[in-house]
C-alpha cells in the first residue's frame, strides 16, 4: 500500500492504493495521527480510488480517525471507492456514518 497525505484549510487529504491492510494500517494511523494533531486538522478526505483491497484494520483505522475529529465537530469523507472496497465499507456501517462523493473536489466543497 501507498499513500500521500496534505492539509488545505485544516482538512486533510488522503489518497490511498494497493491492499489497505493490517501490515500497513498501524504505520498510516501513526502518519495521520501525527497529521492530524500537528496540523489541527478538522475534516479528513479519503481517496479510495486505487484501493483494490480493505480488511478490519483499515476499517479501524478509518473509524478511529472519525472518531476523533467528529468529538470536535468535524467531518470526514470517502472519496470513489472500487465495488469490493465499497461492499466493505457499506457492510461495515462506515457508510452510514461517513459521507461518500464521487471525486475530491465535490467532497471538499461538501465537508469544509
Amino acid at each position: 500500500m501507498q499513500w500521500e497525505i496534505s492539509v488545505n484549510d485544516y482538512t486533510l487529504l488522503a489518497r490511498l492504493s494497493g491492499e489497505f491492510d493490517l501490515s500497513f494500517a498501524d504505520r498510516l494511523r501513526k502518519e495521520l495521527d501525527t497529521v492530524i494533531q500537528n496540523e489541527q486538522v478538522r475534516n479528513i478526505v479519503f481517496t479510495f480510488t486505487d484501493v483494490s483491497y480493505i480488511d478490519s484494520s483499515g476499517l479501524g483505522v478509518i473509524l478511529g480517525r472519525y472518531k476523533r475529529i467528529s468529538q470536535f465537530g468535524g467531518k470526514m469523507a470517502i472519496v470513489d471507492p472500487q465495488p469490493q472496497v465499497r461492499r466493505i465499507l457499506e457492510l461495515s456501517g462506515l457508510l452510514t456514518i461517513i459521507s461518500e462523493y464521487n471525486d475530491e473536489v465535490e467532497a471538499l466543497e461538501k465537508i469544509v
